[in-house]
Order: C-alpha cells, then sequence, then structure tokens
C-alpha cells in the first residue's frame, strides 16, 4: 500500500480538532454546505454533518425567537465528554487501515460488524490490532469511528426469539404435504437440494413487482427472480424458467419449503414438470401458519435482501441486473454459520 494512500486514510480516520471545528462554525456563518465544508477540511461529508448535529444549541434571538446554529465551544465539549466515557486504551489505537476497513465494508459492502470480523479472521487479513465482534460493537456504540454509527447497521441487535411450542393447522391448505411428513435429511441440512421459498413484497400502490426468493438449507445459497406481480401463475413461471434454464434441475432441488399463502397453495401445479409432462419435479412442503422459524434461513434471507430494498420500495424500478448483484452479494457474503466462508465457497 502506497504512502499517500495510508496518509488519505490516516486523515479520513482522525477526529476533528478544536481548531476545524472553529473553521466548521465559521463556514456554517458564510452559508456553506457540509459538502462543501467536508472538502475544505478534507473530511469525509458524514462526518461534518455528524459535528454539526452534536455541537448545534438553540439560542434565544434579540427578538425573542428561537434559532438552532452550531457552536464549536459545544462541539468540543460533547466530544470530550464522549472520549472520557470510551476509556482509554482503545484495542484499534492507530491502526488506520484496520479502521479503514471496517468502515468500508459495513458502509460500502453492507456487512454487519459479525461479517467484518469474521472475515478479517477466516482469510488470515493482517493488521496491526486486533478486536473481536463484541468490541466493534462497543466501539460503533460509543461512535469511536469516525463514520459509522448505529444508523449504518440494518440489524442491530438478535431478536427476542418467541415461543415456537405452538403449532396451528393450516385450513386453508388441507391438501397440501404438511412439513410434518418432510424426511429428515431435509430437517437435518445434511443433503444438498432441498430450499426454502418466499416472496419479498415491493411499494403498496407500487407497480406491484416483488421478488421470488428462494433460500438452499444446506449452503444458504440464494436464488431471486424478480415478477411482475405475486400471483400464482408468475410463481409457476418462474419454476418454469429455471426449470429450463437449470441442466441439473432435478439434482438441485429436490424439495421447497413454502408459507400457506394463496401464491403457493396449488402445490400439483408447483410440482407439475414443464420439461417432462406428466411427472413431479420436485415436492413441496407447507410449514405451519405464523410459524416463519420453519423457514428461518429464508427469514434471514429476506433481511439481507432489505439492505438493499428497504421496506416500501417499489422493486418494479430494479432491473434485473441489480437484482442479479444482490443475488451474487448474497452468494459471497461470509457468514459465521460456515466458518465465514460463503454460500457459493460451500456449493462449490
Amino acid at each position: 500500500m502506497s504512502q499517500s494512500h495510508c496518509n488519505t486514510t490516516a486523515r479520513k480516520f482522525k477526529h476533528l480538532t478544536e481548531r476545524e471545528r472553529y473553521k466548521i462554525e465559521i463556514l456554517l456563518q458564510e452559508k456553506r454546505t457540509p459538502g462543501e465544508i467536508a472538502i475544505s477540511l478534507g473530511k469525509h461529508k458524514r462526518t461534518i454533518e455528524r459535528e454539526i448535529k452534536r455541537g448545534t444549541v438553540r439560542m434565544l434571538t434579540t427578538y425573542l425567537t428561537y434559532i438552532d446554529k452550531y457552536c464549536a465551544d459545544t462541539g468540543q465539549l460533547m466530544y470530550l465528554r464522549n472520549a472520557e466515557n470510551k476509556g482509554a486504551g482503545l484495542k484499534i489505537g492507530r491502526d488506520h487501515e484496520l479502521a479503514q476497513h471496517i468502515e468500508n465494508r459495513i458502509i460500502k459492502d453492507k456487512y454487519s460488524p459479525d461479517a467484518v470480523i469474521g472475515e478479517i479472521r477466516s482469510k488470515g487479513m493482517k493488521f496491526k490490532a486486533s478486536i473481536c465482534t463484541k468490541t466493534l460493537y462497543s466501539y460503533i456504540e460509543k461512535e469511536v469511528f469516525t463514520n459509522i454509527s448505529n444508523k449504518d447497521l440494518v440489524v442491530k441487535r438478535k431478536p427476542k426469539k418467541g415461543a415456537y411450542n405452538r403449532v396451528r393447522i393450516a385450513h386453508n391448505n388441507l391438501k397440501g404435504t404438511s412439513i410434518e411428513e418432510r424426511p429428515d435429511a431435509v430437517e437435518d441440512r445434511e443433503e444438498y437440494g432441498h430450499w426454502e421459498m418466499d416472496l419479498v413484497i415491493g411499494k403498496q400502490g407500487g407497480s406491484g413487482a416483488v421478488l421470488l426468493v428462494l433460500t438452499e438449507r444446506s449452503t444458504r445459497e440464494e436464488i431471486i427472480r424478480k415478477m411482475p406481480d405475486k400471483t400464482q401463475e408468475s410463481v409457476q413461471q418462474a419454476l418454469d424458467k429455471l426449470e429450463r434454464q437449470q441442466r441439473n434441475f432435478y439434482e438441485r432441488f429436490k424439495t421447497i419449503t413454502v408459507d400457506n399463502v394463496s401464491e403457493f397453495l396449488n402445490s400439483k401445479a408447483l410440482e407439475r414438470s414443464v420439461k417432462k409432462p406428466g411427472t413431479q419435479r420436485l415436492k413441496l412442503y407447507y410449514a405451519h401458519p405464523y410459524s416463519s422459524w420453519e423457514r428461518g434461513s429464508n427469514e434471514n434471507a429476506n433481511k439481507l435482501i432489505r439492505r438493499f430494498i428497504p421496506k416500501g420500495t417499489d422493486i418494479g424500478k430494479f432491473k434485473h441486473k441489480d437484482i442479479q448483484r444482490i443475488e451474487n452479494w448474497m452468494n459471497n457474503y461470509p457468514r459465521r454459520i460456515h466458518g465465514y466462508k460463503s454460500a457459493k465457497e460451500m456449493a462449490a
């Protein structure tokens, strides 16, 4: 790595000085934008925006009205108070390369803190400092990093597990094969070729486009297909297309587990082969109602997709190449359950 790159990295990671805070106050009085100030000081725009928010106070004018104004003294005081709360001897120390790597992975590549640390260890990446996942979360909470805050973390903490012992009968789907009849090999994730399937819904009132998401249970391999709507006909057409495109379809797709929703209810139509009329291309199993944990891998996959397509987004605006880019990202994402290997590496 070049010396100039190291200097640039160090400059970006370095905290604002008191002198720089006074410059910010002056530039704001000159009606300069956070972006312009960032360029002037050689900092990230996000750093300037966070500093302005931290040092802004409400003042009473001579006209007895209140205005919000950035104050360098307040910004410096808040910085010193936060520094005291962080404690001394940070493990990350002056390892600016590690700090920059962490920031890039979380902000640019949308990695979780655990995935960042796991990838570093599994690939033997060398940095001056070494920190664990718990420490990284603590640093982010205490705003040790210049450009990362809790707002950058899509999943901030693991949700509490609910009471999963109550099993309901799917009265709207008595003809479908229940998950209770699914072979043990599927449950144990010992064999490749058993998938979970769900839809990711877009903005209400938008184009109506949705994503069909398939997650392979043993490797967590992902297949994502954009559909014009969430009808069963579209689901069937997507599976038909997969069957035609995949040379080894019948080895790759043995079973699929789905919810009891209208677009998946006609199991016979979804199981029926389009290439071999009169035969069954795969077996469909239905999870119990209100039992999303029975498709846990699929649920986790949907959360990853939401990093790129937040709820309320019109999926119709995304091109097929955009969806393919998300699928590739997911299949190359390091996963703790695989010792931080990716689904692509596990399926190889």
